[in-house]
């Protein structure tokens, strides 16, 4: 049995070439939730969708970002409808008071879905219709998740890593942003001064998540901030990665990370951009998985191969030295 934290698209690429190493029947894959953003009602989960689409065979795999060939009307006819009102373009916060309001996993992450600032496809859409609908009905999010992973016919069990609502808040010298609209909307270019993951104190992991993590854990190359760290956030998450075997692929190849905002990030919450770095956020790693030319020396055991994952052949690869890493343990 493992386990991967999954967040970003770091772990979702290493996921589809460990089916010959580590069983799907066997394999859980806990989603980071900390990005996720109620957007004109409908709750969209990005980190939860890119594995389901993964592991189904629809994602758009250039952009790592919903279904591939997927149409765009709705979306379309929303910004031409705001364009023809006058009505300023996203991305729109809800008021303060809607922000706890409403749906409680859907807290302090709500936008109007007025000229939404996320592109959201027809087909990727149905899919948050149907959870926001299924979570009305009164179903967790784990039942949920379980149940679009069936339609999707997904390999793997995907869980979300809590019922409870986190958001991943970016603090800025211009104030509060949520990740989605530092990434998405900002393109990441606002200076970071911290990451808050707003309700991860009072959040408790899923029972699925939680069970999860008693067996061999795998944390991918994703990053530490905004796709791991909201799990860590919530209490007992950390301690039960401590009592386990945990196996941490490097997303930097000594201070060059592969993609994305992991360094603005990292250093905005005081940690060094780097591997050195990745290895002291993550104390309850037993051991590591870094890339050949990556030569941070590290006081536990590592594992090197090419960790560049650019195919299905990469991601077994570098699965295969998460294996190994493991039996170093």
């Amino acid at each position: 049995m493992a386990t991967f934290l999954a967040g970003g698209t770091g772990t979702p690429k290493l996921l589809e070439g460990a089916a010959p190493v580590f069983a799907p029947e066997d394999t859980v894959v806990v989603g980071n939730t900390g990005d996720d953003v109620e957007l004109g009602g409908h709750l969209v989960c990005p980190d939860i969708d890119t594995v389901l689409f993964a592991g189904g065979g629809v994602l758009d795999r250039e952009r790592w970002w919903g279904i591939t060939d997927d149409t765009t009307e709705t979306h379309r006819e929303l910004s031409r409808l705001a364009e023809a009102a006058g009505l300023e373009g996203g991305p729109r916060y809800l008021p303060d008071e809607a922000q706890t309001a409403g749906r409680d996993i859907a807290r302090w992450r709500r936008f109007s879905g007025v000229a939404e600032f996320m592109e959201i496809g027809d087909r990727d859409r149905a899919v948050h219709v149907t959870r926001t609908s299924l979570l009305d009905e009164g179903h967790t999010l784990t039942e949920v998740t379980r149940t679009l992973a069936d339609a999707f016919d997904l390999a793997v069990d995907l869980v979300p890593m809590s019922e409870d609502p986190v958001a991943s808040i970016v603090h800025t010298p211009d104030g509060e942003l949520h990740f989605q609209e530092f990434w998405v909307a900002e393109r990441g270019e606002p200076t970071v001064e911290d990451v808050e993951f707003r309700g991860a104190v009072e959040a408790t992991p899923a029972d699925a998540a939680l069970e999860a993590l008693a067996d061999d854990v795998i944390v991918g190359p994703s990053n530490p901030v905004t796709s791991i760290g909201p799990m860590l956030a919530v209490p007992g998450i950390e301690d039960a990665l401590r009592d386990t075997r945990v196996v941490a692929v490097s997303p930097f190849v000594e201070d060059e990370a592969f993609s994305g905002p992991a360094p603005d990030l990292m250093r905005g919450i005081g940690y060094e951009p780097s591997t050195a770095g990745v290895a002291e956020a993550y104390p309850f790693a037993d051991a590591f998985v870094l890339d050949d030319e990556d030569g941070t020396d590290l006081d536990r055991p590592t594992v090197r191969t090419d960790t560049r994952i650019d195919d299905e052949a990469d991601a077994e690869r570098v699965a295969r030295a998460c294996e190994a890493a493991l039996e170093a343990v």
